[in-house]
């Protein structure tokens, strides 16, 4: 796994061991199956839709069927780009000002046809504000997306 910083974005990159639509597909249809059951602003989630479309919302749902959007889908282009805002604060909490969101752009691509290459930029840190490095270094951090991501190569291989 490749791991970059700059200034005001991270970047990880991962190899897939499957074909890039598939990739694709966990990562957008079956986010659930992946993203680390501890790292949800809704307590007891149990699934999470994302609406697969550019306006779309990114949504966990809990058990007991209350739910808490905390992105929009920003490009949904199968099988080579997914990108979301990041509408959580340096508290995080939902930050209602668009404004004050970063993003998280996704590629994939096919390097065979049984394997894949996924990088993932979260970009505009600094649009949290004063403190903005504190979710730079959280998600920068092995914790973040570096956990994130190999959750989601081992579950997109095993699938």
């Amino acid at each position: 796994m490749i791991i970059e910083t700059a200034s005001t974005s991270v970047t990880h990159s991962v190899d897939v061991a499957a074909p890039a639509e598939h990739v694709f597909d966990v990562f957008t249809g079956q986010m659930n199956t992946w993203w680390d059951p501890t790292h949800h602003l809704l307590p007891g989630t149990v699934e999470m839709l994302v609406e697969p479309f550019v306006g779309g919302a990114i949504t966990d749902v809990a058990a007991d069927g209350s739910r808490c959007t905390w992105a929009r889908v920003l490009a949904f282009d199968p099988p080579t780009h997914f990108a979301f805002s990041w509408n959580i604060n340096l508290r995080w909490e939902i930050e209602t000002d668009s404004e004050r969101c970063s993003e998280v752009h996704v590629s994939f691509e096919a390097t065979s046809e049984t394997s894949t290459r996924v990088v993932l930029e979260h970009r505009h840190l600094d649009r949290h504000g004063e403190g903005w490095e504190s979710m730079h270094d959280a998600v920068g951090g092995p914790d973040g997306w570096v956990r994130g991501l190999t959750r989601f190569a081992q579950t997109a291989a095993r699938s």
